[in-house]
């Protein structure tokens, strides 16, 4: 039996420290921008399923951790891992199964033409390499993007994510990137559902238009399939068709980012673009794919794949390593063998049609959306306004986190509970969720 207390590390000689210790070391000795969770921040020493655990052994519902994605310390994954980690962990430039294997496995999942592997170790490498992929093959330079989007933190990708160069310590938009509104149809410009996803595709036009008359032809656009640091957004119907065909036409190339919301966490496809009907020519993911162990990749076709063969090697010391490589397999046979994907589809339905339930009784909830396990609560001060209400946002998610439930708040103003928890949560899980919800909404 595990000791719910114990963190491991402390057989290895680690001292087990205070918060307090903990807090003061992290400020004279770590990265001065690092933040921590909370008012009173949490000391987390375990992990198991849907579950966290301090270190006095008092579990925490883990509502937001997309990157474990089939559960905390799932055992098949840690077996694969430890078993592979025991024999052999080295570079690309030997011959091995896994990596192989792994590229037939994962684009087994995908459409036609997306049929060639890069691996990396984090979204941020997969975005940023996409970034050159795309530039090798179209000889362009420019790139449209969504307002509010996070692609990473590389400096490349910062300059692609409005989320970051328009927030504090931002530079502001370079002059290659082009931005449109985000497709939200609850507090954009366009809510008919039938027609918000054409009009708001066709906002790429003027960005495009934009970008060549400062004599900058568009390389790619990317777009998450859905929109996370936004909101928690799900893309209203037909606006990637829409959106990719003005790229399109313009030469560029269409780039969905998976990296939060892919591998079966919508619950009724394997990847969130496919719910749109569309095949990019670029995929990039992360997070999930290792349930924690750093991995990353992009997936493309074999004429965008061709246009990068320049002279110049793309190496990666770490990216397909065979330990990660292991690791990246058994988080597929688990989502397979243990019906995951199925999971969020039925457990997400659960979750969405009792968030409803509390939108009757809460009028600070002014919409729920989401699909799958992937879902935002939007707080309101005035349902009618639909004023973003970012002080009871911030409660609710203090209220929850003393009812031993995780949970933190995303959008442009910060009003919106993100909710995405590991895959492997329950309808029982989704329960106790929504009663303490709801008595987190009352109390706050």
């Amino acid at each position: 039996m595990i000791d719910p207390t114990s963190s491991g590390p402390a057989s290895h000689g680690v001292p087990q420290r205070s918060n307090a210790d903990i807090l003061r070391l992290r400020k004279q000795l770590l990265n001065p921008t690092l933040s921590v969770s909370y008012n009173e921040p949490l000391k987390i020493v375990r992990g198991e399923g849907v579950w966290l655990y301090d270190q006095h052994g008092q579990p925490y519902l883990d509502m937001v951790n997309n990157v474990c994605h089939v559960g905390h310390c799932h055992p098949r994954v840690v077996a694969a891992g430890q078993a592979q980690m025991a024999r052999l962990n080295t570079n690309t430039r030997y011959l091995h199964d896994n990596i192989v294997e792994y590229a037939l496995c994962l684009t087994a999942t995908l459409p036609e033409p997306l049929s060639v592997v890069f691996l990396t170790n984090s979204g941020t490498e997969a975005n940023d390499l996409a970034l050159r992929l795309a530039r090798a093959h179209t000889r362009a330079r420019g790139v449209i993007v969504v307002d509010h989007a996070y692609h990473g933190h590389s400096p490349s990708m910062v300059e692609l994510s409005p989320y970051k160069f328009n927030g504090k310590g931002g530079q502001g938009q370079a002059s290659h990137v082009g931005v449109v509104a985000m497709p939200d149809v609850y507090r954009g410009p366009f809510r008919e559902p039938s027609e918000a996803g054409r009009q708001y595709g066709a906002m790429l036009q003027p960005a495009i238009e934009n970008l060549r008359q400062q004599d900058i032809a568009t390389a790619a656009f990317y777009c998450e399939s859905l929109l996370g640091c936004g909101g928690q957004i799900v893309l209203p119907e037909g606006y990637l068709a829409e959106a990719y065909a003005k790229l399109r036409a313009a030469g560029g190339v269409c780039l969905a980012d998976e990296v939060q919301v892919g591998f079966g966490r919508v619950g009724e496809h394997f990847w969130a673009f496919e719910r749109q009907g569309v095949v990019p020519d670029i995929v990039t993911m992360g997070k999930p794919m290792g349930n924690g162990h750093p991995m990353g990749a992009v997936v493309t076709t074999p004429e965008i794949a061709a246009s990068f063969v320049n002279g110049m090697e793309y190496f990666n010391t770490f990216g397909g390593n065979p330990v990660s490589c292991a690791i990246a397999l058994a988080v597929l046979d688990v989502i397979a063998d243990e019906k995951l994907q199925e999971n969020a589809r039925r457990v997400g339905g659960f979750l969405l049609d009792g968030l409803r339930e509390l939108q009757q009784r809460h009028d600070a909830i002014g919409d729920v959306r989401g699909c799958g396990l992937f879902i935002g609560v939007e707080l309101v001060r005035d349902r009618a306004a639909r004023t973003p209400d970012q002080p009871k946002a911030r409660a609710v998610v203090e209220a929850m986190k003393a009812r031993h439930v995780l949970l933190s708040t995303e959008g442009p103003d910060d009003n919106v509970l993100k909710i995405k928890p590991p895959i492997v949560f329950s309808q029982a899980n989704a329960e106790e969720f929504l009663d303490k919800l709801d008595q987190g909404l009352r109390e706050s």
